[in-house]
């Protein structure tokens, strides 16, 4: 009797301790960067901006929408037990925030696997995320919101809600258009993810892309200081 083919059966193992690995490793980032942004200045009572939804849908982008959707409800429990102050509620409307946004951009970037196809998932994205949000918070905001009603917060959609994920969304799709591929290729370099994988497709109008990205980043940060009250 022959050996077994030792590489052949040792490859789906390796492939998939390198995928562990590489998500436990978003996972982490992520986390650090949510704690990072709760320094940002707080907008009305509890919304804040919170970036790592570019990492999560970075990984999203990488390995696939359910790895996304994995992501966000393993960093929203780790952070409703070590960094918030909104208990199961908040943790609810984080993962249901992170997840419209990230698991949607991921899922159309994976049928359209280009840049076109990036942008057009990150902007479905965005709608997603403002979609969802404004309903959650209209049905959830006055359970934990003390002191505003459903009518107040009704008052609040087109006016706060609205705009905070409009520009929560936007900033966090600029920041992914503009370092997916510094990401990728670090990753790449690592070992953490096969050569020719998570690829946006290479075209004619690079160097527009990237200034299409860049102008994308300008234009929310600029929105995102307005809302802060700092311009």
């Amino acid at each position: 009797m022959s050996d077994p083919n030792v590489n052949v059966l040792s490859a789906p193992r390796r492939l998939s301790i390198r995928t562990t690995t590489s998500l436990a490793m978003i996972t982490a980032i992520a986390y650090v960067v949510m704690y990072l942004s709760k320094g940002l200045p707080q907008l009305v009572g509890f919304l804040q901006l919170d970036l790592k939804d570019t990492v999560i849908c970075i990984g999203g982008f990488i390995f696939g929408p359910l790895a996304a959707a994995v992501v966000s409800i393993v960093v929203a429990l780790v952070e409703m037990f070590t960094a918030s102050d909104t208990g199961l509620i908040g943790c609810v409307m984080n993962i249901l925030a992170t997840a419209s946004f990230c698991c949607t951009a991921s899922f159309v970037y994976k049928k359209v696997h280009t840049k076109k196809g990036a942008v057009l998932g990150l902007t479905l994205g965005v709608i997603a995320l403002t979609a969802v949000m404004l309903l959650w918070n209209y049905l959830i905001t006055p359970l934990y919101m003390t002191g505003y009603t459903r009518a107040d917060i009704a008052g609040m959609l087109p006016t706060v809600f609205l705009p905070f994920n409009l520009v929560k969304g936007g900033l966090n799709m600029a920041l992914i258009l503009v370092l997916y591929k510094p990401v990728v290729g670090a990753l790449r370099r690592a070992h953490l993810v096969p050569e020719g994988q998570a690829s946006l497709s290479q075209g004619k109008s690079n160097a527009g892309f990237w200034l299409f990205s860049l102008a994308l980043l300008a234009t929310f940060v600029v929105l995102t200081l307005v809302l802060m009250g700092i311009l």
